[in-house]
């Protein structure tokens, strides 16, 4: 069933006058001929995970097959990776940047977008120095994004914040009734949130610097996969940016297949963070840049022992971002 939504949606999207987007590449002993035909994608219910979820028939155009879309919503990525789970995924630079100061086999090949973290307040509560003595809580974002924000305004994670983590007690819903003063909000909770007029955004990185200018999910690969199949990397990459370019040219579309395919429930929160996460500037941005910047707070933090030099250097390979943004031009 979810095949044949993806299917329907790239079909209709073609006849609405986008069938660039999913013809197959021309062959060019340049590129060479595709390894493997079998790409396994981590299946996740993230709403800003778009990309991958929409992603089957553009990676059919590109020749693969055997597409295989594995349930990956429980898992830590990289280990997810490492375990040889999944081929590719997407994630966030605080979760897999460890994984690559442990080891695990991670390539990072592209920011694919910005922007999916938001933090909401009650009242009393105006900027991220306020939360001092306060109560925090989430569910599904990162503790160490939280921690990392807290520290950058001066306050010490450990004695100026009193967290809530437990899913047991439903932290958004404790937020929602007033009984903690903050929370941490991840797609489709944010869309929740602002639908029933609950606190209001003290802090998104879709539009606060410095954490707005720099990628929040990232195509991850599996190391020996990228080493070994270097033809059909690139045209997973590939894949998987013209379906960011669709998440942002066709937000309502895109929506529609999420709800749809089984993604999500609410259509229209689909739709709202789809056209507020900023899917139209993986070409602008530097994912060079996302890693530094990323590797360096987590090291300052004593999260990571490597420098964000060696991050780079074991757990990143641009070549196929760049032949690709040289492609894909706007």
């Amino acid at each position: 069933m979810m095949a044949q939504t993806r299917r329907r949606f790239l079909t209709n999207l073609s006849l609405a006058g986008t069938a660039g987007l999913v013809r197959a590449p021309s062959a060019s002993s340049a590129e060479g001929l595709l390894e493997t035909t079998t790409v396994r994608i981590s299946k996740d219910l993230a709403i800003c995970e778009a990309p991958l979820e929409i992603a089957e028939e553009l990676l059919r155009a590109e020749g693969f097959t055997d597409v295989r879309y594995v349930d990956t919503s429980t898992d830590d990525l990289s280990t997810a990776i490492a375990q040889g789970k999944v081929d590719f995924a997407l994630d966030f630079p605080v979760l897999f940047a460890p994984g690559i100061d442990a080891g695990k086999p991670i390539t990072v090949l592209a920011g694919v977008h910005v922007g999916c973290f938001e933090l909401f307040a009650g009242n009393d509560v105006r900027t991220i120095a306020n939360l001092k003595g306060k109560t925090v809580g989430f569910e599904i974002a990162p503790a160490a994004l939280l921690r990392l924000m807290v520290a950058q305004v001066g306050l010490d994670p450990d004695k100026d914040i009193r967290w809530v983590t437990d899913p047991s007690v439903k932290p958004l819903e404790l937020f929602v009734e007033g009984k903690i003063d903050a929370f941490l909000g991840f797609p489709p909770e944010p869309q929740d949130l602002r639908a029933r007029k609950i606190g209001h955004v003290i802090f998104s990185i879709a539009v606060d610097r410095p954490w707005s200018q720099y990628f929040c999910c990232m195509l991850l690969g599996d190391r020996d996969y990228v080493r070994k199949y270097p033809v059909a990397t690139k045209r997973v990459l590939r894949a998987i940016l013209k379906a960011t370019d669709l998440c942002a040219t066709e937000p309502a579309r895109v929506a529609r297949s999420l709800v749809d395919g089984g993604f999500t429930l609410r259509y229209e929160y689909a739709l709202q963070a789809l056209r507020e996460i900023p899917y139209n500037n993986w070409r602008e941005y530097d994912a060079e840049d996302t890693i530094r910047f990323y590797a360096l707070r987590l090291h300052e933090a004593g999260i990571i022992k490597s420098s964000p030099q060696k991050i780079i250097a074991d757990g990143t390979d641009w070549r196929f971002l760049n032949e690709i943004k040289r492609e894909l031009k706007a």
